[in-house]
C-alpha cells in the first residue's frame, strides 16, 4: 500500500473521529444543560434532584427518538432525492418540534398503553424509580439500535421499559398480557398493512401513468387525483392524531374535513400540473418529478404528526415523575408542564440533527431504491394505515408501517420486473452474455460437423465433436450457475433481503431487551439507595 493511501485513510479516520467527538460533545452539553436548568428552575421542590435526573434521562430519550424514529418520516423523501439530507433534517426538526409543542397534548399517559397495573407500585418512590428505569432502558436500547442502523419502534421500546420496571416492582402478574399480546401481533400487522397499501398505490400509479403510451397526458389526468387522495388521508390523519390538543373530532368529522381539504387541493394542483407538464418529455423520469412537491409536504406533515404523538414516549414517564414529586402520588395520567414539552421537542430536533442521517440513509436507500412515486406511495401508506388501524383498534407502529411500505414497493418492483428499474451487476451480466455466445458458437460448429456425410468425417472431426459436446455441457453448467447468481443479484438490487432479516430481528427483541434492561436498572437504583 502506498504511503499516500495510508495517509488518506488516517486523515479520513481522524476526520470521522472528530465529527463523532463533536456530536457526543453537543449531546452531553444539551443533556447537562437540561439537568442544571431543571435543577435550578425547580429548586424549591422537595426531591428536585430526582426530577433533574429524570429530566436529563428524558432529554436523552428524546434525542434517541429524533435519531431513530424520525427517519421513517423523511427517509423516503431523501432516498428519492426529493429532499437533500440537510433540507430533510431542517424540515423534520421544525415540524417535529412544532408538533410536539403546538399539538403534543396537555395530558399524557404516564404508564404507556396501560400495560401494567398502577397498584404495582407500593409507593411514590418506587414509581419514580420505575419510570426512571423505563426511560433509561428505552433510550439505551434506541442508542444501540441507532448505532447498528436498525429502525425500531420507540413506542415498543418504552413499552418494554415500563413492563420490565413493573415486573421488577410487582411481579409478572402486574402486566396486562392481553395488551402485550396485541403489541406482539402488531409486529406482523403493522408492516403487512403498510406493505400492502404502499404496493397497491404504487401499482395504481404505474397502471394509470407509467404504463401508458402517453405518460404526460396520463399524468395531467391522474397526478392531481393521487395528490388529492394524499390530502384527504393526511387531512384526516392530522385531525385524528396531529391536532387533538387543539381540537378533538370524531372519525366521521375528521373524514369530512379531510375530504374538504382534498377538494381544495385538487383544485389547486390540477392547473399547476397542467403548467408543469407543458413541455415535458414523454418518459418516466420527467413524470416522476411531478410527485416531488407533494412528497415534501408529506414528509413535513408526517413529522408534525409524529412530534405531536411520539413526544409522549419521551415525556410521558418524565411528566409522571414530575407529577409524583409535586403531588406525592402515583397517577396514570399527568399534566405536561411546558418545560417538559420543550425538553422533548428540543431533544427530538437535536437528536435528528446529530445522529439522524444514518437511519435516514438506511430507510431511504438501503432497503430498496426509491424514486418520488415509490416514496409518495410509502408516505400515503403510512397515513392511511394509521387511520385504518386506529378505527379497527389495532395497535400499530409508525416505524413498522413505513418499513413495511418500503419493502412492499420493493417487492412490487421485483414482481413487475420494470425495465426502468433494472440495475444489475454489470460484470455478472456480461459473463452470462459471453457464455451464451460461446455456447451458440460451439453449437453452430457442432451442427456443421454433424451435417458432414460420414464418409467425409475423419478422426479429427470425431474428436472435435466429442470435445464440443463436453465443452457445451461444461459451459451450460457454468451458465446455469451464473444465471442463478444473476437472478439473486437482481432480486437483491430490488429488495435487500438481508436488511429485512436484520430489521425483523431488531423488532422482535425490542420489547424483551428493553424490559430486561429496565428491570436491571430498577434493581440497581433500589440497591444503590439502600432499599434491599
Amino acid at each position: 500500500m502506498k504511503l499516500t493511501t495510508i495517509s488518506d485513510i488516517q486523515e479520513g479516520a481522524g476526520e470521522a473521529s472528530g465529527k463523532e467527538f463533536y456530536r457526543i460533545g453537543v449531546a452531553i452539553l444539551f443533556i447537562a444543560g437540561v439537568f442544571f436548568w431543571s435543577y435550578i428552575a425547580q429548586g424549591e421542590i422537595p426531591n428536585n434532584t430526582y426530577l433533574a435526573v429524570a429530566a436529563m434521562i428524558g432529554a436523552f430519550m428524546a434525542m434517541n427518538i429524533g435519531a431513530n424514529d424520525v427517519a421513517n418520516n423523511v427517509g423516503p423523501a431523501v432516498g428519492s432525492k426529493a429532499l437533500t439530507l440537510g433540507g430533510a433534517i431542517v424540515i423534520a426538526a421544525i415540524f417535529e418540534a412544532g408538533g410536539a409543542i403546538i399539538a403534543g397534548g396537555d395530558v399524557v399517559k404516564t404508564i404507556k398503553k396501560g400495560i401494567i397495573d398502577p397498584a404495582a407500585f407500593a409507593d411514590t418512590q418506587t414509581f419514580i424509580w420505575a419510570m426512571t428505569a423505563a426511560l433509561l432502558a428505552a433510550a439505551g436500547w434506541l442508542t444501540v439500535s441507532t448505532m447498528r442502523g436498525n429502525p425500531v419502534s420507540t413506542t415498543h421500546s418504552i413499552v418494554g421499559g415500563v413492563a420490565g420496571a413493573g415486573i421488577a416492582a410487582g411481579g409478572f402478574g402486574v402486566v396486562d398480557w392481553g395488551t402485550m399480546g396485541k403489541i406482539v401481533a402488531s409486529w406482523v400487522a403493522s408492516p403487512l398493512m403498510g406493505g400492502i397499501i404502499g404496493a397497491s398505490f404504487l401499482y395504481l400509479i404505474k397502471r394509470s401513468i407509467v404504463f401508458q403510451k402517453d405518460k404526460v397526458a396520463a399524468a395531467r389526468r391522474w397526478v392531481p387525483v393521487f395528490v388529492a387522495i394524499m390530502a384527504w388521508a393526511f387531512g384526516t390523519y392530522l385531525m385524528l392524531k396531529g391536532v387533538k390538543k387543539i381540537v378533538k373530532v370524531d372519525f366521521q368529522t375528521a373524514l369530512a374535513i379531510g375530504f374538504g381539504i382534498s377538494v381544495v387541493t385538487f383544485a389547486v394542483v390540477r392547473p399547476f400540473v397542467a403548467r408543469a407538464s407543458k413541455n415535458m418529455k414523454n418518459n418516466r423520469k420527467a413524470v416522476n418529478g411531478l410527485f416531488t412537491i407533494p412528497l415534501i409536504f408529506a414528509a413535513a406533515l408526517l413529522s408534525f404528526a409524529h412530534g405531536a404523538n411520539d413526544v409522549a414516549n419521551a415525556v410521558g414517564p418524565l411528566a409522571g415523575i414530575s407529577d409524583a414529586i409535586l403531588h406525592g402520588g402515583v397517577s396514570t395520567k399527568a399534566a405536561i408542564p411546558l418545560w417538559v414539552m420543550v425538553v422533548g421537542a428540543l431533544g427530538i430536533a437535536l437528536g435528528l440533527a446529530l445522529y439522524g442521517p444514518k437511519l435516514i440513509k438506511t430507510v431511504g436507500s438501503e432497503i430498496t431504491e426509491l424514486d418520488q412515486m415509490r416514496a409518495f406511495s410509502v408516505a400515503l401508506a403510512a397515513a392511511i394505515t394509521v387511520i385504518i388501524a386506529s378505527q379497527l383498534g389495532v395497535p400499530v407502529s409508525s416505524t413498522h408501517i413505513a418499513i413495511g411500505a418500503i419493502f412492499g414497493v420493493g417487492f412490487l418492483r421485483e414482481w413487475l420486473q420494470d425495465k426502468d428499474d433494472v440495475n444489475i451487476i454489470e460484470e455478472k451480466e456480461e459473463a452470462v452474455e459471453v457464455e451464451e455466445r460461446t455456447i451458440h458458437t460451439m453449437q453452430d460448429e457442432l451442427a456443421e460437423l454433424k451435417s458432414k456425410p460420414d464418409a467425409d468425417r475423419g478422426k479429427a472431426d470425431y474428436k472435435r465433436i466429442t470435445k464440443l459436446l463436453e465443452d457445451i455441457d461444461a459451459e451450460e453448467e457454468l451458465l446455469a450457475a451464473d444465471s442463478e447468481v444473476l437472478g439473486v443479484a437482481k432480486r437483491e438490487v430490488y429488495v435487500r433481503r438481508d436488511m429485512g432479516k436484520k430489521i425483523a430481528i431488531a423488532w422482535v427483541v425490542t420489547v424483551p431487551m428493553a424490559a430486561v434492561f429496565s428491570a436491571v436498572v430498577f434493581f440497581t437504583l433500589r440497591g444503590a439507595l439502600g432499599q434491599y
